[in-house]
């Protein structure tokens, strides 16, 4: 396998794992609405995440700084012409991990309400605009030239959303919310178990039901493209591991429910890595001017030399961070909270 390949699968596979432990994130914090009756309900709901949120996150930072060593050019176009995009995911981002911290340092109703609001649309915002953007890149966006050989976007905010874009952050928001209510059943025992439960029941429907139609979208899509096996058989797992994922919810086994939402994320993922392939932006401008891996791609030394980093540092990462979930796998109750938590 060539290097360039192998680290299109690398920053694949980083994407996936931020989108299936820091999607769960999402979903919690999604649920405080709908799931916390008092404050001691709120800070439960968040005490679940409160070990992990954090560590989660950084595979994103990981994600990031791969794309921008391995696809500098992949990197530049998609910074560049996200911008917009992309400022308003950092913005939520840092107004949600804020108010982890701060919503328990006031001595008023309002201060922790207002932090209450900046998690729950730090929560919505993120996965709403990663789905719009991801959706983009599958469907083609109008990518051009620059006359030293580089690519621009030369969309604006609107033009990503558009009926596909916008149905894949839709997916994307219901699949974590969905993800977040399984985890929240997991962790907590009693009346929140079992109203996140019912909750996970009905957000799940339509969780499936509009993952279906964006799958089947992407499939019609790329009926041409050289890899369709591969991103049809990719799609037919995510949908049966949703499926799955629902099954078991009803059936009361929250960890079989959390296995299959994880599942199907990543395979949700792997079907949009398939039908990207072997580019990494498709111009709807001009096929030409559509961008190769193999032209976004660092040079080869660069590429041997972050190779084996990560075959040194990944197993590492992954260790610690298995670890950490085993310390804190114990369920929550509310007798747990007090005054001092978060």
């Amino acid at each position: 396998m060539e290097l360039t390949t192998l680290w299109f699968l690398i920053v694949g596979v980083m994407l996936i794992g931020y989108f299936v432990l820091d999607g769960f994130d999402f979903g919690v914090g999604m649920a405080l609405p709908f799931l916390g009756k008092d404050n001691t309900d709120r800070r439960l709901i968040i005490n679940t995440i409160g070990p992990v949120w954090d560590l989660n996150e950084t595979w994103l930072i990981v994600a990031g700084a791969s794309l921008f060593a391995a696809f500098p050019e992949w990197y530049a176009t998609m910074f560049s012409g996200f911008y917009l995009a992309l400022l308003l995911i950092l913005v939520a981002l840092i107004l949600r991990g804020v108010s982890f911290e701060y919503r328990h340092q006031g001595k008023g109703e309002q201060w922790t309400r207002w932090f209450d609001q900046f998690i729950v649309w730090g929560s919505v915002v993120p996965p709403l605009l990663w789905g719009v953007a991801f959706a983009n890149l599958v469907q083609g966006l109008p990518i051009g030239l620059l006359p030293n050989g580089g690519w621009i976007y030369e969309g604006t905010l609107l033009t990503l959303l558009n009926p596909y874009g916008l149905l894949g952050g839709v997916v994307m928001v219901l699949v974590t919310f969905t993800h977040g209510l399984v985890f929240i059943s997991l962790k907590t025992t009693g009346d929140m178990r079992e109203r996140a439960r019912a909750l996970a029941t009905k957000v799940g429907i339509g969780a499936i039901l509009a993952g279906a139609v964006f799958l089947v979208w992407t499939i019609v899509m790329h009926l041409d493209h050289e890899l369709l096996w591969l991103i049809v058989t990719c799609a037919a797992i995510a949908a049966l591991a949703l499926i799955g994922g629902f099954v078991a919810n009803l059936a009361g086994r929250e960890g079989w429910a959390f296995t299959g939402n994880a599942v199907g994320i990543a395979f949700a993922l792997l079907t949009i890595f398939s039908a990207l392939y072997p580019y990494l932006m498709y111009s709807t401008i001009d096929p030409a001017f559509s961008m190769s891996i193999e032209g976004a791609a660092s040079s080869q030394k660069t590429l041997e030399l972050m190779t084996w980093v990560a075959v040194f540092t990944l197993p590492l990462v992954l260790a610690y961070q298995a670890w950490t979930y085993w310390v804190f796998r114990k369920r929550l109750t509310r007798e747990t909270i007090t005054a001092g938590a978060h």
